[in-house]
């Protein structure tokens, strides 16, 4: 029988756990800049979700998401949110 395996990279920001994390890795690598920006959409709308189940004291607002993003990206996205 033979074992399953498992990615051993860290989760970096754990209340948003390795999905989000794997998603962003991947926005990167997108080349089409309309698809981008669409998911880094996506991505931000999952990401408030989370900070809304993890930190209730505390309102997720857009300028945190941006910052997160950024720094989970190491700066190749940014989040522009619309208005």
């Amino acid at each position: 029988m033979q074992q399953l395996s498992r990615k051993t990279t860290p989760i970096v920001m754990r209340n948003y756990g390795r999905i989000l994390q794997d998603m962003i890795a991947y926005a990167c690598v997108l080349e089409d800049k309309e698809q981008q920006d669409a998911f880094v959409d996506y991505i931000a709308q999952c990401m408030r979700q989370k900070n809304t189940v993890w930190n209730r004291d505390q309102e997720s607002g857009s300028a945190r998401i941006a910052e997160d993003i950024a720094r989970l990206s190491q700066g190749r996205l940014i989040y522009e949110p619309k208005k």
